[in-house]
């Protein structure tokens, strides 16, 4: 069973009506910190305003969280010197991605499913890491030594990509060295840190370094008309 902690903190305080307005006039983004097979997600409203936070699990209980890096790499020969390798084909390894993949799609599916149905204002868009080009097939990904070490992350990034625009949200690809000066901008500041350390004490914690990327990616996302394509 999948994991989610929230707690949103939406329009405090307004009445009913002023919460109706809100769902017509405005939009909300989504910004994403992603760690393996978790992810942090921050949703604000244009301004900056706070209006949920929450951790999510995309993939099942009992599944590997970084098949390619771990079983792809035992099965053509990788890491089979550590403990804890065991002996797996390159077939069987590819299947258990496709399952992980597929996993994945779900989780990702009902967590923004989650998420759209707790926040009181529209949500439009989602900010999430630039992935970087890959091979094509999961075997070919496998067997490149750079493409194994990032393929699982790049596999959960898609998987919220991929649900966020059957939601129909628009997806903006964010480079983690430049957003923090795209969340300034949007703010019309020249600095986002002071905002992010007040906005984090106007919550409480858990406010971490994810939480606060989270956030500035969802902030950079309001202030952009279009998406990003990803790094090539």
């Amino acid at each position: 069973m999948r994991t989610t902690l929230s707690d949103g903190v939406s329009l405090r305080g307004a009445p009913r009506r002023n919460v109706a307005r809100a769902r017509t006039q405005r939009t909300a983004a989504v910004g994403v910190a992603e760690h393996g097979n978790s992810a942090v997600l921050v949703t604000v409203a244009p301004g900056g305003e706070f209006l949920d936070r929450r951790r999510i699990d995309l993939t099942d209980r009992g599944l590997p969280t970084h098949p390619h890096h771990h079983e792809g790499s035992w099965a053509v020969g990788r890491y089979l010197n550590s403990p804890w390798a065991r002996a797996i084909s390159l077939a069987d390894a590819v299947v258990l991605v496709e399952r992980v993949r597929a996993s994945a799609a779900r989780g990702a599916r009902e967590s923004l499913e989650a998420l759209a149905a707790a926040v009181p204002v529209p949500i439009a868009s989602i900010a999430i890491r630039e992935c970087p080009k890959l091979p094509p097939t999961t075997e070919e990904r496998i067997a490149d030594n750079r493409a194994q070490t990032v393929a699982d992350s790049v596999m959960y990034r898609e998987a919220l990509a991929t649900a966020a625009q059957a939601r129909g949200w628009s997806v903006h690809w964010y480079d983690r060295e430049g957003v923090f000066h795209d969340a300034a901008a949007a703010l019309g500041r020249e600095d986002v840190d002071a905002f992010l350390h007040a906005l984090g004490r106007s919550i409480g914690p858990p406010w971490q370094a994810k939480h606060k990327l989270a956030a500035a990616a969802a902030i950079a996302a309001t202030g952009r008309r279009a998406p990003r394509p990803t790094a090539g």
